[in-house]
């Protein structure tokens, strides 16, 4: 089942080059801490950058270090759609649990377009999510076409980025009590769950996987008590992460735990000293480092 914690994956490299080795490395880490899933080539996974051939081998590489014992959520969006459809046939042969796919960026379908391009998806026979961003699609899917494209039997849930909270219920209304709503949004996460949701795909869970683990878990359990003491010990986290692209600073703070280098591909660069040094504090403040 998918809920609770999912990190968004970074992609590590090293020399330009994907660095297999430490991707599985992170893959059994993530398991070990108490992750409930995973979610490779997001835009976490700096999929914009990699190659098609990247892509599918990063895929591949998850699903297989991963050995089934928690669900692999599969990047496959583009703003074209028969590009996602042949990244989503490619998680399916992989072996990915779903496919996460993006509400096409720039060029602003309609929602008859939108549920064209999600039909199509879907009709690839792997479970779709929806990962509806649109502060950086530029397009908002509404609960009406979200409502009526659950009834889609692989259309399964819903990473909702919107910052809206009361979507949460109103999803529910639309698309039933069985549709799958996490959010994408590390700041407002507990808030999210209070509304209905059951998990978040999460940038800050690269660095503090069990916290992570531990505050869904909290939350699901309705212990809201240890929720809200252990996303105040995040939160510092969450604000340092998204000073700039949450990628680096993910990528920062896991090569201050000696889990992968700080690289990334342009138009990416690394972090400058004063969001570093943000890090470090937030790091500090929530015991992942000395």
């Amino acid at each position: 089942m998918i809920t609770g914690s999912l990190p968004a994956l970074v992609t590590p490299f090293e020399n330009g080059k994907v660095d297999v080795d430490a991707l599985k490395k992170l893959v059994d880490w993530h398991i070990d801490q108490g992750s409930n899933g995973l979610v490779p080539v997001g835009t976490t996974g700096e999929s914009p950058t990699l190659t098609h051939e990247e892509h599918d081998m990063v895929v591949e590489a998850v699903v297989a270090q991963a050995a089934g014992q928690v669900p692999v959520i599969a990047g496959a969006g583009s703003n074209n759609t028969a590009e996602t459809v042949r990244l989503v046939k490619a998680a399916k042969e992989a072996g990915a649990t779903a496919a996460l796919v993006v509400t096409p960026y720039y060029n602003k379908p309609t929602q008859a377009g939108l549920k064209a391009h999600f039909i199509a998806a879907a009709d690839c026979g792997i479970d779709i999510i929806i990962y509806n961003i649109p502060g950086r699609s530029a397009v908002d899917m509404s609960v009406e076409t979200m409502g009526e494209l659950a009834a889609h039997k692989h259309i399964i849930g819903v990473k909702d980025a919107t910052g809206d909270l009361s979507r949460v219920p109103k999803q529910r209304l639309s698309c039933g009590e069985d549709f799958v709503q996490v959010s994408g949004e590390d700041a407002t996460a507990l808030g999210f769950n209070a509304h209905g949701g059951i998990g978040c795909i999460s940038v800050t869970a690269n660095m503090a996987p069990a916290l992570c683990a531990q505050m869904q878990a909290a939350t699901l359990a309705g212990d809201y008590a240890t929720a809200l003491k252990i996303t105040d010990k995040l939160m510092p986290l969450h604000l340092a992460t998204f000073q700039e692209p949450g990628l680096v600073s993910a990528k920062y703070g896991l090569s201050k735990l000696g889990l992968c280098t700080q690289e990334v591909r342009s138009p990416l660069v690394g972090l400058s000293d004063s969001a570093k040094a943000a890090m470090d504090s937030a790091l500090r403040f929530a015991g992942l480092i000395n």
